[in-house]
């Protein structure tokens, strides 16, 4: 599947209601082949190494949002935190698990909106890179308000998505996401930290966002 037949399974189920169960279709459908995930690019993400490694402190207990086939996790884990990594799809979990099966990742299957108790106020870290983005803006702001749930006091959380003007139109999926929807953070007792802009490095017009959020 190309980005295009991605996008349209994704509007058919928007379409009935379902924002959420098109990511297991794309990656259940793709078989195996990480050139039918759009979004799979088997590295990870340039802007998450770049910060990781400015990053100076000890092991940390991170959290990876919407892992995919766990390319971030695997690089938070390099970088030597204890990495637990989540994606709603089962389909991604088990692909992850079979790439990296001696990883010391917690791979897991679970929904951003029901997530673990236990996760509330428990990771140092929590890397989010292109879930927002994959959201409608009614869930966005309910996956920002579950996202700060996870980060302890005193902790960080990072953000890379497409960005666009506030003036800009946003259709999608992906929605490119004006500064002030992410901002929101800010709403549930984050401090921004941190934002650069970077211009865009593939086929897009968009810019990519960089945010740094402190508990």
């Amino acid at each position: 599947m190309d980005r295009k037949s991605v996008s349209e399974i994704a509007r058919q189920h928007l379409a009935r209601g379902d924002a959420k169960g098109w990511f297991e279709q794309v990656y259940a459908g793709a078989k195996g082949n990480s050139d039918h995930v759009p979004w799979a690019d088997l590295h990870p993400h340039p802007l998450l190494a770049d910060w990781l490694a400015g990053l100076r402190s000890g092991p940390v207990e991170a959290l990876d949002v919407g892992c995919g086939l766990g390319d971030n996790a695997q690089a938070l884990a390099a970088a030597g935190m204890s990495v637990t990594a989540f994606d709603l799809s089962p389909s991604a979990i088990r692909w992850a698990r079979q790439r990296f099966c001696s990883s010391k990742v917690r791979y897991q299957s679970a929904d951003l909106f029901a997530p673990p108790a236990i996760w509330r106020q428990k990771f140092d870290l929590v890397n989010e890179i292109y879930t927002l983005q994959s959201l409608p803006a009614p869930l966005r702001r309910r996956a920002i308000k579950a996202i700060a749930s996870f980060i302890k006091p005193g902790g960080t959380l990072l953000v890379i998505c497409r960005g666009r003007t506030e003036s800009e139109p946003a259709e999608g999926p992906p929605w490119p996401l004006a500064k002030s929807e992410i901002m929101d953070f800010t709403n549930h007792g984050l401090t921004l930290q941190g934002f650069d802009i970077f211009d865009a490095y593939d086929d897009t017009p968009w810019p990519r966002f960089r945010f740094v959020f402190r508990g």
